[in-house]
């Protein structure tokens, strides 16, 4: 089929600035562009709006709402038509068979739960060739996670990994890049990866660099102890020679403001050393995650079962309650950076706890009649750690000095169930209301770079995220004049304006506002 967009405004991802042009689509490629007159199968004139390649989400969730509603408009309608999976460290896949009980419990507060699917894929490779029998709505890409791989080499033990366990874990990152997997992500807040040494990552990033693929890390800190942290993943990328991505790049808590330009100055010293960096970033000063992460570390260890267990227990509560409030070094608090006033939750799996969703942990407390520790317990206990929450924890000032940093492109990072931060349905329109329309902090043409070329090239996406003759068809049609966020803190479920046409892989997906459920999206393997 062929499609001819006429009479736009092409913002091609290069920072070139826009030109008036035609772009001409046929089957899955984009044939010509240019001024056309040719006979096609359809015209659509889009008067001078804004024509740019589909956005690239390097920070989503969809890992499992892939396989159970594989349609996702949450992203389209905001101009998403790829996005990379398998992040911090948890998610799908590998998955052996022994721990699927223990893992869905373990990723419920990030990707959701689902009795529909077959679990028992094992590894990355059946898990995309699920999603590819399936059918899917945008393009995915894959990340190995650090504890996946982590647990099906030694198990959830909280401990150091031996020197047998890491060449285990290296043979089996590298059968999971081999199955086409973009790189190798962490969380170093999330368990198991939490319990990993530096050298366990630098010998798997070994691994990961020999495909010139990427570590996507959600560092040890992003509060008190941030700086050091940040050298940590230095050092990883300096011994390993992997090229390194911040995940969700940020400074957390008051007391810790301070430390936004010491942070910068480690990005440019890097550089100059020679390691390559990115990071990405979603436009706003608060942030979303499982509640289970205001936990202290051990009280993950074993995996979600045992954290039950100690859920139950007083005596293990009340540890739990003094490390809360005094702290444990290198640990990243919530409580402490964040508040028990601005932690709110935003999911929960059973109805016998709804009435908490949009409550902070104070008012929790309050409406179960106990103090806000022990109440949060009885809810993640409940639950089964299947809970997710936002937290307050930045400066407007300090979203706009990121922005605008050359490492930066834009993500969502946006859990999808309950009632979510409002980035999962508007980052990438906000940027353009909010900080190129309104504010004028960016260009247009240097936003949709950050949107497009800037995220493929971070993660080695060939083909897409750049308007040129040969590439994939995933398009937009953006009406600069409206296009903006509308979700908020307290209505997040609202899909943003503005966002006029989305095209993937030469099929239109939406278009004035209508969706076609159309499943144009491939999985995309690196090659």
């Amino acid at each position: 089929m062929k499609i001819l967009i006429k009479n736009g405004y092409i913002v091609d991802g290069n920072k070139t600035p826009m030109y008036k042009g035609d772009l001409l689509v046929e089957d899955k490629v984009i044939k010509k562009i240019g001024k056309i007159e040719e006979d096609v199968d359809r015209v659509i004139d889009v008067n001078g709006r804004i024509v740019c390649p589909g956005f690239i989400d390097t920070h989503s969730h969809s890992d499992l709402l892939n396989l159970v509603n594989p349609y996702n408009q949450i992203k389209i309608r905001q101009g998403i038509t790829t996005e990379i999976l398998g992040q911090d460290g948890i998610s799908m896949a590998p998955l052996p068979k022994q721990y699927i009980s223990s893992w869905r419990k373990n990723i419920a507060g990030l990707d959701g739960e689902s009795a529909e699917i077959d679990w028992e894929y094992e590894t990355t490779d059946n898990y995309l060739k699920m999603m590819e029998k399936n059918g899917i709505g945008l393009n995915e890409a894959y990340l190995v996670p650090h504890g996946n791989v982590r647990m099906e080499a030694m198990g959830l033990e909280g401990r150091a990994a031996t020197k047998s366990e890491i060449e285990r874990m290296c043979e089996i990152t590298r059968r999971e890049m081999e199955a086409g997997a973009f790189g190798l992500s962490t969380g170093l807040i999330y368990i198991p990866c939490a319990y990993s040494e530096t050298e366990e990552l630098i010998e798997m990033c070994k691994v990961v660099a020999e495909f010139d693929g990427a570590l996507v890390i959600h560092q040890r800190s992003e509060a008190d102890t941030i700086v050091d942290s940040m050298k940590e993943v230095i050092e990883i990328g300096k011994k390993s020679g992997v090229k390194i991505h911040f995940s969700h790049f940020k400074i957390c808590g008051k007391n810790n403001w301070k430390y936004l330009d010491e942070m910068l100055e480690l990005l440019e010293e890097a550089k100059k050393e020679g390691i390559e960096i990115s990071f990405d970033q979603y436009p706003y000063a608060a942030g979303s995650t499982m509640l289970g992460v205001i936990l202290p570390p051990w009280a993950h260890a074993g995996g979600t079962d045992e954290l039950m267990k100690r859920l139950a227990s007083p005596e293990e509560r009340n540890k739990m309650i003094s490390d809360m409030e005094n702290g444990i070094p290198g640990w990243d608090n919530f409580v402490e950076f964040a508040g028990l006033d601005q932690i709110f939750v935003t999911s929960v799996k059973t109805d016998k706890n709804k009435d908490l969703i949009g409550k902070n942990l104070l008012e929790i407390g309050k409406i179960r009649g106990k103090d806000p520790y022990n109440a949060t317990f009885d809810l993640l206990l409940q639950e089964e750690n299947a809970v997710g929450m936002v937290d307050f924890y930045g400066l407007e000032e300090h979203v706009i000095k990121i922005l605008k940093r050359p490492e930066q492109n834009v993500c969502t990072d946006g859990l999808l169930s309950g009632k979510p931060h409002p980035r999962a349905y508007g980052s990438f329109p906000r940027v353009l209301g909010r900080y190129v329309r309104e504010q004028k902090i960016l260009s247009t043409e240097e936003a949709i770079y950050k949107m497009t070329k800037k995220a493929a090239e971070a993660f080695g996406i060939k083909n897409r995220g750049v308007l040129k003759e040969g590439n994939f068809a995933d398009i937009l049609v953006i009406n600069m004049e409206t296009v903006i966020d509308k979700g908020t803190y307290v209505e997040p479920t609202q899909y943003p304006e503005g966002i006029d046409y989305v095209v993937i892989n030469g099929n239109v997906v939406l278009e004035n506002g209508r969706y076609n459920k159309i499943l144009a999206g491939e999985v995309i393997r690196r090659k």
